[in-house]
């Protein structure tokens, strides 16, 4: 498994980052479009958000007592974090600095995996590798594509910040790329561990949804961001860096230390391995009984990620259904508070309104997941896998099928169990909120429908569902506190769904999303039938 030279580089090049210049042109010509899309829509969601909380607690008596609020509610601590300081700039990296540093860190994770175990897996790195390239090269290109984008962000969010205190604008631009890095370094490490993109995709992003659970103990436990959980996570030494609150500076210094750290161990392993193997192969599965149809390979092959989604959920929705009875005194009798949640939740009773809100996060984010497990048969094609299976006697739409079944139901599944999780966390109501997050099905499978549609009509731009679920989480995240007008937050089909529980049921919207959704799929794999494979 590992050699003293990799696998495909000439004898005659010695140089290990021979040729890095010209992949990291390539890396960032092949990004241009999603690079700048995450990064916008970090930015945004960052930029946005010292108007709206002006708006909401314009006063230094309802800043001071947010923060006093927060002391005592351990629940709303657990959702955004500890709050340190009543400054306007503190209140916004309160807010959002948890969650801008987690997309910092997706967006790191998948420029990384994108440009190293991916190009292996699709055999385009050995057509590279067979010319003057060190075999560092591709995995320096890809980590320097993602500090790239993350000196983008930092840069942008230190200057749209800098009215609110330099110094503090600083702390946090480089807080959050420094997050986004260290998430980043350690997707390189698990690309070299691993034989699948995939894989190594999935075991990051469940590195990062462990540090948001630690980070979530740690803050519900105490009120100063000082427990053994926050430290333990790199989204609670965000916290703990403190920007705009008498900033910690030396903070920085764990991030760079851990970035570099993690930067080594991933050229340290890339150094040991063959191109195209790995130091934790795939284990061969059996070739027949449960792998005999199309569905059952769809359904080996994508488990993991639904197992791991699906526990993600359940844990969201014991957090947000703990915290619920927190939302009438966080709100208090703040009118604009009030109308935020009301805009998202609809106009029922406070507490009603925010867990309508709250299970309306729940579906935007499983949209991220029905996009992605969709998305699954773009890499089974372009990798090269999909076409033994169909040189068989299985057809297309039998073979897109077993993916999709996985797919649409494992949407459903997810937010089954984020139900189970939020009644359980708010001990009762468990009917109202299960029926209210199976009713965000069908939005999620409109969203589900356009990758299908991407997928079989414009393969290589199959990618763009990722900028659809972004925008739409955008809307349905950020367009109510920006007050942003209706018709704008109805282009999304999540604003066409009731607002339960607490609100009426409203079947007809809820049928057409059906029907659009099935449209969609039905033109996806109509073209998907007609279109030549891989291209």
């Amino acid at each position: 498994m590992t050699t003293t030279a990799a696998a495909g580089v000439r004898p005659g090049t010695s140089r290990p980052l021979a040729g890095t210049g010209t992949l990291l042109r390539f890396a960032l010509r092949r990004d241009r479009v999603m690079i700048p899309v995450w990064v916008a829509v970090n930015a945004l969601m960052v930029l946005s958000m010292p108007g709206t909380l002006k708006g909401l607690y314009g006063t230094a008596a309802e800043r001071a007592d947010l923060v006093r609020q927060m002391k005592t509610n351990s629940s709303l601590r657990a959702m955004v974090g500890p709050l340190f300081d009543d400054g306007l700039g503190a209140l916004t990296a309160w807010r959002v600095g948890v969650y801008a540093a987690a997309l910092a860190a997706v967006t790191g994770l998948l420029v990384v995996v994108r440009h190293t175990r991916d190009e292996e897996e699709s055999g385009r790195q050995e057509v590279v590798a067979s010319g003057m390239v060190g075999r560092r090269a591709s995995l320096t290109a890809a980590l320097l594509a993602a500090g790239a984008a993350n000196a983008a962000l930092a840069l942008v969010v230190t200057a749209g910040l800098a009215g609110l205190g330099a110094a503090g604008a600083v702390a946090f631009g480089l807080g959050v790329a420094g997050v986004g890095m260290l998430f980043a370094t350690m997707a390189a490490i698990a690309a070299q561990l691993t034989e699948s993109a995939r894989l190594a995709r999935g075991l990051t992003a469940g590195v990062l949804g462990g540090a948001f659970v630690l980070r979530a103990a740690g803050d519900s436990a105490t009120a100063d961001g000082s427990s053994v959980p926050t430290w333990l996570s790199p989204l609670g030494w965000l916290e703990n860096l403190r920007p705009f609150a008498g900033e910690r500076w030396w903070v920085l210094g764990l991030l760079a230390g851990a970035a570099v750290a993690q930067g080594a161990v991933a050229f340290m392993l890339a150094g040991r391995r063959d191109l195209g193997m790995s130091f934790l192969p795939t284990r061969p599965g059996p070739a027949a009984g449960r792998l005999a149809t199309a569905g059952a390979l769809a359904w080996r092959l994508q488990r993991g990620a639904v197992a791991g989604w699906s526990a993600g959920f359940l844990l969201a929705g014991l957090v947000y259904g703990g915290m619920t009875e927190g939302a009438a005194d966080l709100v208090g009798d703040n009118e604009q508070a009030r109308g935020i949640i009301e805009r998202m939740g609809g106009q029922a009773a406070i507490t009603d309104a925010f867990m309508s809100a709250m299970i309306g996060m729940l579906g935007l984010v499983a949209a991220l997941y029905v996009v992605s497990s969709v998305l699954r048969l773009s890499g089974e094609e372009t990798s090269g896998r999909a076409e033994p299976v169909l040189a068989g006697a299985v057809g297309r739409l039998r073979w897109a099928a077993g993916h999709l079944v996985v797919a649409f139901g494992g949407a459903a599944l997810v937010l089954l169990l984020g139900g189970t999780g939020f009644a359980a966390g708010h001990g009762r109501d468990a009917g109202a909120i299960l029926g209210a997050c199976l009713v965000q099905v069908p939005a999620v499978w409109v969203v589900g429908g356009v990758a299908v549609l991407l997928h079989g009509l414009l393969p290589r731009a199959a990618g763009a569902a990722w900028a659809v679920a972004g925008a739409v989480l955008l809307l349905g995240w950020v367009g109510p506190a920006l007050d942003v007008p209706q018709a704008v937050l109805d282009v999304s089909p999540f604003g066409h769904l009731p607002k339960l529980p607490g609100g009426e049921m409203d079947w007809p919207p809820v049928l057409v999303l059906l029907l659009i959704a099935g449209a969609l799929v039905t033109v996806g794999l109509a073209g998907l039938r007609r279109r030549d494979m891989s291209t």
